[in-house]
């Protein structure tokens, strides 16, 4: 599983700045908060909407707090402490439970699986193994998923596991995850059945192929190349020098 996008760091922060309110949109829609693009458009700006409930609201406007903390510390370590603060924001409003371990039982509906409970041991074992994959891109979409199925916190889970595996893509200039949401349905399917079965190779080949978002500048590039090569006089064209 190679890298799909070759980016530099400011290349992938300006595809997802210049994309941003389409993820906040899908990773809403991939939480079952039910809001259009141009409702989720409004929110961002801060312009009047109707139709939403103010706590879908707020989860739209936190998760856009969430996107500038990663824009403003790229550089920073993906550790426990920052996987925190990703939750904090992505759960503002949940003043007793932002950023802080789960410490009592979870069940997720549609599948039998129960995470057990975290604890700072056992989350900070599981990072280190991560780092042990060496493609940034398998790594960041493992991230992913195991985060969601340890379910950390409370709730925000698949909201906080997908902004820290964006951290990781971005970090490495590899584009952003993202579920269309044509795929949507059959995500949550593979995602209950990873929860079940740990499927985890199917699961990461199913994000691999169908939910990663980027440009190639360098073959848009490749083009202008070509022109201006055309464009130079014949004669200094295959020219050798001895």
């Amino acid at each position: 599983m190679g890298n799909k996008f070759r980016l530099t760091v400011e290349e992938n922060i300006f595809i997802a700045k210049r994309n941003i309110v389409d993820y906040i949109w899908k990773s809403a829609n991939l939480e079952g908060i039910n809001v259009t693009f141009p409702q989720t458009y409004a929110i961002i700006e801060k312009s009047k909407v109707s139709g939403v409930d103010v706590e879908d609201i707020l989860k739209i406007t936190n998760l856009k707090h969430a996107w500038q903390m990663l824009f403003d510390t790229i550089n920073k370590p993906l550790d426990l402490d920052y996987i925190c603060r990703i939750h904090a924001e992505v759960a503002r409003d949940d003043a007793p439970m932002r950023g802080k371990l789960r410490t009592g039982a979870v069940y997720i509906s549609g599948t039998d699986y129960v995470p057990s409970v975290p604890s700072e041991k056992s989350a900070n074992a599981m990072l280190e193994e991560l780092k042990k994959t060496e493609n940034p891109t398998e790594r960041a979409i493992e991230t992913m998923f195991r985060l969601m199925k340890a379910q950390l916190f409370w709730d925000g889970n698949k909201r906080t596991a997908m902004l820290a595996a964006n951290k990781i893509m971005m970090q490495n200039g590899c584009g952003i995850i993202s579920v269309p949401n044509e795929y949507l349905e059959e995500f949550n399917e593979i995602l209950c059945d990873y929860y079940t079965n740990d499927t985890l190779e199917k699961a990461m080949r199913f994000v691999y192929d169908k939910c990663i978002d980027g440009i190639d500048f360098r073959l848009q590039e490749q083009p202008e190349k070509e022109k201006r090569q055309s464009e130079e006089p014949e004669e200094n064209q295959g020219i050798t020098m001895s």
